[in-house]
């Protein structure tokens, strides 16, 4: 009996620190990466309507926040209800946008591009459109090397004309692993944008990559809640001008 109740203890004890190590965490109190505006000068975030209500106005006064890459679409019939209102606030806080689709694999890539071309405005002075490419939140479909470039590459076939910069892959480690690493060829040129919440990336220091997404539990005054926060490669050079223009201001 003495030794079940220890090791009843024992177990409580274990459960309560894991639940005030994930408290920590999930409300920003506790984050793995942490880097300086000095390394890193051009931070943002990305947000969907997860984050409800933005004060943009109070976000873009804040240092770390240059630009914001928010939700447009998912698959090919779903619009991001916070969309069209962060995209026109958070150009009125002066700061720099970009749009991202969700991209489902059980759809094809041509259909989920008319739903981007539906949505998203085309404007000057925006970062490229990106795409999420992950497992989590996908269908339960396992798509093939092939079958995966096939739909990727007609999705921005169809963009083309209305987007014709090189977008962004917004990429999990797994994900890269299983599709792109050594089949970069195989899929449209673009900027990575990597997912990287427990260590800085260490591919060539930045020089196959563009922008880090450094942490999914941010706090920031404005938005209510968690928040990803990302920083831009020091040595990335292709959107820069947008960042020149808004320091121009």
């Amino acid at each position: 009996m003495r030794r079940m109740i220890q090791w009843t203890i024992g177990v409580t004890a274990i459960l309560a620190v894991a639940s005030v190590a994930y408290f920590a965490y999930d409300f920003g109190m506790v984050r793995f990466n942490n880097p300086s505006l000095s390394n890193y000068p051009i931070q943002g975030i990305d947000v969907s309507h997860h984050q409800g209500d933005i004060d943009w106005q109070t976000v873009g006064t804040q240092g770390n926040v240059r630009f914001a890459i928010m939700k447009a679409t998912e698959g090919g019939d779903h619009q991001d209800s916070k969309f069209a209102e962060n995209w026109q606030h958070a150009k009125d806080a002066g700061v720099v946008r970009g749009a991202y689709h969700f991209f489902t694999f059980c759809r094809p890539g041509k259909d989920q591009a008319q739903n981007v071309l539906a949505t998203v405005p085309r404007e000057p002075g925006t970062l490229p459109i990106a795409i999420d490419l992950e497992f989590v939140g996908n269908c339960n479909k396992v798509p093939t090397l092939e079958e995966m470039s096939a739909e990727v590459n007609a999705f921005f076939t169809e963009l083309k004309g209305s987007f014709p910069e090189k977008p962004i892959f917004y990429v999990t480690q797994e994900f890269f692993d299983q599709y792109l690493k050594g089949n970069e060829t195989r899929f449209p040129d673009h900027y990575l944008w990597l997912r990287s919440v427990f260590k800085e990336p260490k591919q060539e220091d930045c020089g196959r990559w563009s922008i880090w997404q450094f942490a999914d539990n941010g706090t920031l005054d404005g938005i209510q809640g968690p928040v990803d926060l990302n920083a831009l490669c020091p040595s990335e050079t292709g959107f820069a001008h947008l960042f020149r223009a808004v320091a121009a201001n």
